[in-house]
This record gives structure tokens, C-alpha cells and sequence, in this order.
């Protein structure tokens, strides 16, 4: 027809593009960020030292497989290198998953509070997401499954969650799963797992090494500190990797990505430094910041959440204060917590920092 133009699915048109945080204050040479949950010890020494020896390969095509990683990994975890499959961070394995999962008149169901990809993912394939109300800002086991209809393919959970720092234990996981129909895939993101150090708590690998329709993500963005290289994995049964397989990209992971990869993964003492310094400064932030009146979310990841007073010392209010001190911290009212603030644990000098503007914010002083 003359005149007319392409035009994506109907439900592409709904979704609110995904904004990170941001990096930037104009006229702020280096400001705090504290606004992505990166890591606060910075990469392995290790790890960067094999990126940066990969600059003379770049003409090359990476291995497509990821071989070597993925056996790296398995050492690590002491699992199947073959059910694994590398990705572009873990939401690139989430979107995946979602294309191959749903589709139109499929429902995806995730949490009220939970990960924004998980709708997005939705409204790219057609599906509907469907959110589940939450039980004291933490994923609720019954509510979801009282969601789940014939039409229900996908459940996804964010374990610890983001942005609440939340998680559900071992045995509500696998209660969880239980109740859900075989033919639902249970997609369970453990991007803070290596943070978590409590005894109930269980990444997902369990359920997805022996369980068809569970699949564990994690990714290197987090405690590995390596978020600008865009590297993440699952794993699953058999079946679940080979259709990944058939649909992510054939050289979806770059071969200065995949070196940095085996490097971090066989550097446990740098991870086990990031884990020591997280659990010394999230509980020192915690504190500081319960003493000034606000109230937290008991949180296992590198983040705590932080709820604000009514204006004028609202959130909004403290992000533009902050943000004014060269300190960037998260807004999370895409996550239907306007009045709260999301607060990434740094260094020594950055928890201090933001500890004290909070504390001029606020009168307290």
C-alpha cells in the first residue's frame, strides 16, 4: 500500500525502554557511582591482564563455543561444561530464553518489585507479562503460583532480587518449583549469588542440574567486575542449552571477553577479596544509614535499599542533594519504589562519602 511503513509487533510499542544508572555529572570529573551495583574492588588483576594480552587477536573470530570458558566455569562449579552456554551478559541469555519460550497469548510471570528485563523480554516476544504481588518486598512463592494459567510459560526470579536485595531460601525455591507445571521453564537469575553467604540459600544450580525445566543465569558484571565486557552464562539440562544454542549468536561472545572470563573465574582469591570487603561495608552502610531514621530492606547482595521520608527530604530530594555532592545513586520508581533510593556498596572513601551527605541531607549532621 502506498504511504505505508513498517511496523513492529503492537507490543514492542509498550515497553519502557530499560535506563541504567547513570555514570555521568556534568562538570564532575570522576563522581562516586554508586548507581549500578558494580563491583567495588575493580577486576582481577589477572582478568585484565588477559584481555589486554588479546588486542593482537582482535582480527580473529572468537571460538563460538566459548570452550574454554565454559570448561572453566564447570571446574569452578563442578558441572557439565556442555550445559552451559555463554552470552552477552545474562539478560542477553534472559531475552533468549524468552524468544525461544513465549510468545503471542503466552504469559510470563515475575515479581511486582523484580528485574525490568523480565517484562521487557515479554512485550519483545508478544507475551504478557504478569506481575505477582511481593510479601514484605521479598518474591512470594504462593502469589505466583496462583498466577500460573495453561497460558503461563515462563516464571522468572531474580534470587537475591534487584532492586530489594531480597531472596527466598533453598526450600521456598524449591517449593516454588514443585507447584509449577512441567511445561513452565523457571528461570532463576542469580546475578549476586557469589555475594550471598547464608546457609539456606541456593544459586538455582541444584534445581537446574537436575530438573528440565530450571535454568540457573549468572553473570560476570557483578563480583567479577567485569560489566563492560558483557559476559554472562546459564546453565540447564541438556535439551534447554541446545535450543540457546541454536539461536544466540554464532560468535556472541567476543575472544578478549572469553580470556578475561577464564582469568576471573580462576582468580577465587580476588573474588573472595570482593566478598570479605561487601560483607564488612554493606552491614557498616546499613547501620549508618538505619541510625539517620531511614528504613532498610534486609539485603544479601552489594546494594541495600533505602526508603525515604515524605517531602521535602524525600528520594527524589536526596538523589538531586547527592547527585549535587558528585555522588550517583539509583532511582528505582521504574520498580514501583518511588520513595526509595538504591545505594551500591564502593570503597572505603565512597561509603563514607555518601554517609556523610546523607547525613547533611538530612539535618543530621
Amino acid at each position: 500500500m502506498a504511504g505505508a511503513i513498517p511496523r513492529p509487533r503492537a507490543s514492542i510499542l509498550e515497553i519502557a525502554p530499560y535506563v541504567g544508572g547513570e555514570a555521568k555529572i556534568a562538570g564532575v570529573a570522576r563522581p562516586i557511582r554508586l548507581a549500578s551495583n558494580e563491583s567495588a574492588l575493580g577486576p582481577s588483576p589477572k582478568a585484565v591482564a588477559a584481555y589486554q594480552a588479546m588486542a593482537g587477536e582482535m582480527f580473529r573470530y572468537p571460538d563460538g563455543h566459548a570452550a574454554e570458558l565454559r570448561r572453566a566455569l564447570g571446574r569452578r562449579h563442578g558441572i557439565d561444561p556442555e550445559r552451559i552456554v555463554c552470552g552477552l551478559g545474562s539478560d542477553d541469555l534472559i531475552h533468549l530464553l524468552a524468544e525461544a519460550y513465549a510468545g503471542e497469548g503466552d504469559e510470563v510471570i515475575y515479581s511486582r518489585h523484580g528485574f525490568s528485563i523480565y517484562p521487557i523480554v515479554a512485550l519483545t516476544v508478544g507475551a504478557t507479562p504478569v506481575a505477582a504481588p511481593e510479601k514484605n518486598l521479598t518474591f512470594d512463592v504462593d502469589a505466583v503460583l496462583a498466577l500460573v494459567t495453561p497460558r503461563t510459560k515462563l516464571v522468572f526470579i531474580a534470587n537475591p532480587n534487584n532492586p530489594t536485595g531480597t531472596f527466598i531460601t533453598r526450600d521456598e525455591m524449591k517449593r516454588l518449583h514443585a507447584g509449577l507445571p512441567k511445561s513452565v521453564l523457571l528461570v532463576i537469575d542469580a546475578a549476586y549469588a557469589e555475594y550471598v553467604t547464608r546457609n539456606d540459600y541456593e544459586s538455582g544450580q541444584e534445581l537446574a542440574g537436575s530438573q528440565p525445566n530450571v535454568v540457573m543465569t549468572r553473570t560476570f558484571s557483578k563480583i567479577y567486575a567485569m560489566a563492560g565486557l558483557r559476559l554472562g552464562w546459564s546453565y540447564s539440562s541438556a535439551a534447554v542449552a541446545d535450543v540457546l544454542n541454536r539461536i544466540r549468536g554464532p560468535f556472541n561472545v567476543n575472544i578478549a571477553a572469553q580470556a578475561a572470563g577464564v582469568a576471573a573465574v580462576e582468580d577465587v582469591a580476588s573474588v573472595d577479596r570482593a566478598r570479605e570487603h561487601n560483607d564488612i561495608w554493606r552491614p557498616w552502610l546499613a547501620r549508618e544509614l538505619t541510625a539517620l531514621g531511614l528504613a532498610l530492606t534486609p539485603a544479601v547482595a552489594n546494594f541495600v535499599l533505602a526508603r525515604f521520608p515524605a517531602p521535602p527530604k524525600d528520594a527524589n530530594a536526596a538523589w538531586d542533594f547527592l547527585r549535587g555532592r558528585g555522588i550517583l545513586v539509583r532511582k528505582v520508581g521504574v520498580y514501583h519504589l518511588p520513595d526509595c533510593l538504591r545505594i551500591t556498596v564502593g570503597n572505603e572513601d565512597e561509603m563514607r562519602a555518601v554517609v556523610a551527605a546523607l547525613k547533611e541531607f538530612l539535618g543530621k549532621a
